[in-house]
C-alpha cells in the first residue's frame, strides 16, 4: 500500500501599504506565497505548483501577482536590494509557513 498526497503550504513575504485596485484605500496588503507539495507518506517531497497572491486587509480582494512582480514587491518591503528588514516583520531565515 502506498500513502501519496499533496499539503499545501502558506509563506507571508511582506506587508506593504498600497492603494487598493478593488476599493480604492489606502491600506496594507500582504503578499503571500502558496506552495503545494506532493507528499509521499506523508513526507512533502517536491513542489507541484506556487502561486502569488496579494490581499488587501481592508476590502480582502485578492489579486494574483507573478514571481517576478512578488521578487519586486518583497524588495520594496526590504527597504530595496542591501536594505534592512521591514518593519515589524521577522527575519526571513526564521519564517515558518502557515499550513492549510
Amino acid at each position: 500500500m502506498i500513502i501519496f498526497g499533496t499539503k499545501g503550504y502558506l509563506y507571508q513575504l511582506a506587508i506593504l501599504t498600497l492603494v487598493c485596485s478593488q476599493c480604492g484605500n489606502p491600506s496594507a496588503h500582504t503578499l503571500r506565497k502558496r506552495v503545494t507539495k506532493f507528499t509521499l507518506f506523508f513526507v512533502p517531497l517536491f513542489p507541484v505548483s506556487t502561486k502569488y497572491v496579494m490581499q488587501c486587509t481592508f476590502c480582502g480582494a485578492e489579486s494574483k501577482v507573478t514571481a517576478e512582480q512578488a521578487e519586486q514587491l518583497q524588495a520594496q518591503a526590504s527597504g530595496g536590494p542591501g536594505g534592512g528588514q521591514a518593519y515589524g516583520q521577522p527575519p526571513q531565515q526564521h519564517q515558518q509557513p502557515y499550513q492549510q
